[in-house]
């Protein structure tokens, strides 16, 4: 199966070197100058996998990073100049797959990205999860009952995926929104009830409980 690589570097020597070496593996990769074009490329094609520098104009790969993580899994490699440990933990920080400090030797590059795609392609085949008669399907996000696909917006399947997640636990309001909002947001935290009453309509609401004054749980 074709694999699409997108490649984020603000550097054109750099960028055109990667690109031509995965070509000459059989990779079929496409180009972006800064982060903000890169982003606007991800939301509008399919990548399995993103090589990405952090000191770019624009939109800098970090903040590119957090961004694409707020809707996709879509693994990620970092490649920059910068090497303190300060950097590659923050990148980690932000659910990157890999870290790779320039200089590099592109047969190193090549293994690695082999390597976290393997890893991607053996957790997607497993990454799917229920709970009775629901299903969620994390890689493409969509959510079935009873084998009937649910319209879940990006929201609701994320507070639906960390109830089925947390069963039985309780999840409470402070955990939704940190978790699915953000730690940035500062809105009213009655927008999760209105979620939850949502997906109330959509899936059954018997399968989801309200415990008053802090979250909520599913229930069999």
């Amino acid at each position: 199966m074709e694999k699409y690589i997108l490649v984020v570097e603000d550097d054109l020597q750099i960028q055109e070197l990667i690109i031509e070496f995965l070509k000459s593996e059989g990779y079929i990769v496409e180009a972006a100058n800064d982060g903000l074009e890169g982003y606007r490329k991800v939301k509008n094609s399919n990548y399995n996998l993103i090589i990405l520098d952090v000191m770019m104009p624009n939109m800098d790969g970090y903040t590119f990073c957090k961004m694409i993580r707020e809707f996709s899994n879509i693994p990620i490699i970092f490649l920059t100049a910068l090497e303190s440990e300060f950097d590659e933990i923050k990148a980690f920080d932000l659910e990157c797959d890999d870290f790779i400090t320039k200089p590099f030797s592109f047969n190193i590059l090549i293994r690695r990205v082999e390597a976290v795609l393997k890893r991607y392609n053996n957790l997607h085949i497993e990454n799917n999860i229920t709970f009775e008669d629901l299903k969620l399907e994390c890689d493409s996000y969509k959510g079935y009952l009873k084998e009937k696909e649910i319209d879940l917006t990006l929201k609701e399947f994320n507070i639906l995926k960390m109830l089925i997640e947390y069963y039985p636990r309780v999840v409470t309001r402070e955990i939704l929104m940190d978790k699915v909002w953000g730690y940035d947001y500062y809105g009213d935290m009655r927008v999760i009830d209105a979620h939850i009453k949502n997906i109330r309509k959509k899936i059954d609401a018997k399968y989801i409980k309200t415990i008053k004054g802090i979250g909520y749980v599913l229930e069999k």
